[in-house]
């Protein structure tokens, strides 16, 4: 007789087979579950290694940021120095909207606390963090209250003869800038250039027709405020260029005697943008004595006096070569700025005066900006921010493409290495 145990019932399981068919069941179904737990999240239910590195990377940096803007509370003149050049080198290289939008209030009071207590370099150093903070928010709502708080200690430091003039001149280039992003309405930044202009005045020639004489921080000083002017003379309606024309125009080439190649450039850009814009209203347009203008900036495009520098005889006349052929000739910039997959055309006076204000500004960074910056891609009508992976990827050519190409361009450089070979036989 078999054991009692083992014996079966009709029809039926043993109540041992049906546990363990039970527990086989539920070990297949937590497998199964694991496995596609795995498949989202990674091994043994944790989010991928990529994922988490990426994560913990983007909390230490914000943790980082954090600390800094803390930072420039503390006592510690070179403390706050510190964390203000961390500021800055960080809203320049990189696009934080939605981090700053947060925490705009606490970085506007740091900056404006800044300005108000520092000495010299820190507020330069503060100054320019406030225009990042506006180029960073661009046209968020909020952007003209950061304006708004600023401007006014900026003034103060700007037009304050015993204060560092690093720090005037930080405060005149950063005014400039975030009026032309956050100014309310255009009496705003006629205003703003009114201020801008009795700083850069006094370079004017005196009354016997000799140029003053300046340091080279108080002419940096007036360079930035003349720039800064001309920032704003991009964005000024019809009517207003048609007086500033009229009041400026005839004294701002006295500029270009100046001894300091910074503020010739300036003088002439700004020249040439208003010679520009009047012509947009007036294609005949000469001016006042339009030939000894020329004569003048023909000198400055071929000068080669020995006591100019080679790098400032470089730039100064590489720049007035296309000052000359804006001011005689009408003829625009024709400049090309490429940055990853896209470009932009400096076409004009106005845009090349725009792109010259925000790269000062952000330095190597510009290019990131421009890829990324809602403001700025506004600015240079470069439309929603491009998806640069799936660009490549979209207009990535085949391998057999790549190597008919190749095999193209050595045929043809052979063909010309031939040709030269051939000629220095004959020579010889």
């Amino acid at each position: 007789m078999p054991p009692r145990g083992n014996k079966k019932k009709k029809g039926g399981r043993s109540s041992a087979e049906q546990s363990d068919t039970d527990l086989l069941d539920d070990t297949a179904s937590n497998v199964s579950s694991s496995s596609d737990l795995r498949s989202l999240t990674g091994e043994e239910g944790f989010p991928p290694p990529d994922a988490i590195d990426e994560t913990e990377a983007q909390e230490d940096f914000e943790e980082k940021l954090r600390d800094q803007i803390d930072g420039t509370t503390q006592k510690s003149a070179n403390g706050r120095k510190s964390c203000l050049a961390g500021l800055r080198q960080t809203f320049s290289r990189k696009v934080l909207p939605d981090f700053i939008d947060n925490r705009k209030v606490t970085i506007t009071d740091c900056v404006e606390r800044c300005l108000k207590k520092g000495k010299g370099e820190e507020q330069a150093l503060a100054a320019s963090v406030g225009s990042l903070l506006c180029v960073q928010l661009g046209s968020r709502e909020g952007c003209e209250e950061i304006y708004n708080n600023l401007k006014p200690v900026m003034i103060t430091i700007m037009n304050d003869k015993s204060a560092a003039a690093t720090a005037r001149a930080a405060c005149a280039q950063a005014l400039g800038l975030i009026c032309f992003i956050a100014a309310g309405d255009m009496e705003e930044v006629v205003d703003i250039m009114g201020g801008l202009e009795k700083i850069f005045c006094v370079a004017y020639l005196k009354g016997d027709g000799t140029s003053p004489s300046h340091s080279p921080a108080l002419q940096a000083l007036h360079c930035a405020a003349l720039s800064a002017w001309t920032l704003l003379l991009s964005i000024a309606p019809p009517s207003k260029v048609q007086e500033f024309v009229r009041t400026h125009l005839p004294k701002l080439p006295q500029l270009l005697q100046s001894d300091d190649v910074n503020m010739r450039i300036a003088a002439g850009e700004a020249i040439a943008l208003l010679y520009e814009l009047a012509r947009v209203q007036d294609e005949d347009f000469l001016g006042q004595d339009l030939d000894s203008l020329c004569t003048r900036l023909k000198q400055l495009a071929t000068e080669s006096v020995k006591y100019i520098a080679k790098n400032d005889k470089r730039k100064q006349r590489s720049s007035f070569r296309d000052i000359l052929r804006g001011v005689e000739e009408a003829e625009a910039p024709n400049d090309t700025v490429r940055f990853s997959v896209e470009e932009i055309y400096l076409d004009s006076w106005v845009k090349k005066r725009q792109y010259e204000a925000f790269k000062d500004s952000l330095g190597a960074g510009v290019n990131q900006h421009l890829q990324e910056n809602e403001l700025l891609r506004d600015i240079f009508s470069l439309g929603a921010p491009i998806d640069v992976a799936a660009y490549n990827k979209q207009n990535k050519i085949s391998r057999f493409e790549r190597h008919m190409y190749n095999s193209a361009a050595f045929k043809a450089r052979t063909k010309v290495r031939s040709k030269q070979r051939d000629k220095r036989t004959v020579t010889a």
